[in-house]
């Protein structure tokens, strides 16, 4: 049976899996961002799956304080820079989605030029979802309508998505849920209406290549209508 053709993942439980073995909360990112993310990487290019995104920053993590989210952006920079090299090399290609405006000055500039040094790739697409709210995409999206001066009276669903920051992306066919919770929390409010969903209690750091196909086969038994 197919498999998706865009698999995206609510990025969900670093800080409890770190708290659960006594370990300061940046363990659980650390192994997120170093070698879950690397492995589930590479699992979809083994699998040819083409698009894959990582919601790892939402618009509404910003509570979390400046020492936390400094950190995670460190921690997310240097594993960037650990990865890159070899993914480049396999044909992966970088891509994001959200406000990169409020993030740190040297983490955009090392996302800029990898997002130069893999235009090219065209085996698998990673995004990362950085700065990112639906609700928020969704008023810049409309931000830019009034820009172009459209005429909203002739404005079709096509027109306005490609205002949205997944522009030229497909819709998400799977979206994966890490941690226990079971919703959205505004991921992707547009681009979702027709992905099938998988929650699960794994914590992200946890959910490792036989999780991924657990979830991919639960996909591949689901009948998908699209509303017919």
């Amino acid at each position: 049976m197919a498999l998706p053709n865009h698999v995206a993942f609510i990025v969900d439980g670093n800080r409890r899996w770190a708290k659960k073995r006594g370990l300061p909360s940046t363990f659980g990112h650390k192994k997120a961002a170093n070698q879950r993310l690397e492995q589930l990487v590479y699992h979809c290019l083994k699998l040819n799956i083409p698009y894959v995104t990582f919601w790892v920053w939402s618009t509404e993590n910003w509570q979390r304080g400046q020492k936390f989210s400094q950190m995670l952006f460190n921690i997310l920079r240097l594993g960037l820079q650990k990865n890159i090299t070899k993914f480049i090399k396999d044909g992966v290609k970088l891509n994001t989605i959200g406000n990169l405006t409020k993030l740190p000055k040297n983490l955009v500039k090392e996302i800029n030029k990898i997002k130069k040094q893999s235009q090219n790739n065209n085996k698998l697409v990673v995004t990362i979802a950085l700065n990112y709210g639906g609700r928020d995409e969704i008023v810049r999206a409309v931000k830019r309508l009034f820009k172009q001066k459209n005429q909203v009276s002739k404005l079709t669903e096509k027109d306005f998505a490609l205002c949205l920051d997944t522009a030229g992306l497909p819709d998400p066919d799977l979206i994966i849920r890490t941690g226990g919770d079971q919703r959205l929390s505004g991921f992707m409010v547009w681009q979702a209406q027709y992905s099938e969903l998988y929650f699960t209690k794994v914590l992200f750091p946890d959910f490792d290549i036989k999780e991924f196909d657990k979830a991919l086969k639960d996909y591949q038994q689901r009948p998908r209508r699209f509303g017919q």
